[in-house]
């Protein structure tokens, strides 16, 4: 079994659009003070503009953690 961990940022764009950034393994003790503190200087320094709209606000932060099993199917 596989398990991943990745971090989803999602923030709104001027025009009401949700737009996910996502970090693959985040440390397992990363606080939500953090988490908040690098989605607002993301935010701030206008960087990202997806679609050429500018990042306008900060929507939620999850932390997804997702398992994989793999099946050999040779018959």
């Amino acid at each position: 079994m596989d398990v991943k961990k990745r971090l989803v940022m999602t923030f709104k764009t001027i025009s009401d659009k949700k737009v996910s950034l996502s970090i693959d393994d985040p440390r397992d003790n990363l606080s939500e003070a953090e988490i908040k503190t690098a989605m607002t200087m993301i935010l701030s320094k206008d960087v990202f503009a997806p679609n050429g709209e500018p990042l306008a606000a900060l929507l939620e932060a999850n932390v997804v953690q997702t398992e994989t099993t793999p099946y050999d199917l040779v018959l």
